[in-house]
């Protein structure tokens, strides 16, 4: 069983056979893709497709939004139009995004994490949560 699917069955969300491909070819995508892999619905279904072709783009949708509204993945809205999606990941990290080539790049910085929470702080408030997305164009050497 891979990670989406036992989170799906920790969270009660029924997978009928079409989403169990849904959720292993997303867990997959880490795997096959790497860390830098947020696919978006129409990559999803791409690669869906080609592990089963009678998986409509509209399954793919529906499931994809189940996922999302059970905490099973993340959804994000990177600049450039199309929601893009992971796996919810186990650890907090934040996210650096090469606007030329869309690259994604997930990091973890513990200065920014300590900044975030004495910002809140000296404005009165208790850090709770956070998601950072710094997008940025690379640097010639």
């Amino acid at each position: 069983m891979n990670a989406i699917e036992e989170k799906c069955k920790a969270k009660g969300v029924r997978l009928t056979d079409q989403r169990r491909i849904i959720a292993r070819v997303m867990s997959d995508s880490k795997v096959k893709y790497g860390a830098k892999d947020h696919p978006d619905v129409d990559e999803l279904h791409k690669r869906v497709s080609e592990v089963d072709s009678k998986i409509s783009i509209a399954t793919v949708y529906r499931t994809v939004k189940l996922f999302e509204e059970s905490g099973i993945v993340e959804k994000h809205d990177f600049k450039g139009g199309k929601a893009r999606y992971e796996q919810s990941p186990d650890e907090h990290h934040d996210h650096l995004i090469d606007i030329n080539s869309g690259e994604i790049i997930e990091f973890v910085d513990k200065d920014i994490e300590k900044l975030q929470i004495e910002v809140a702080k000296k404005l009165g408030y208790k850090l709770v949560d956070h998601k950072l997305e710094l997008y940025g164009s690379k640097q010639k050497k």
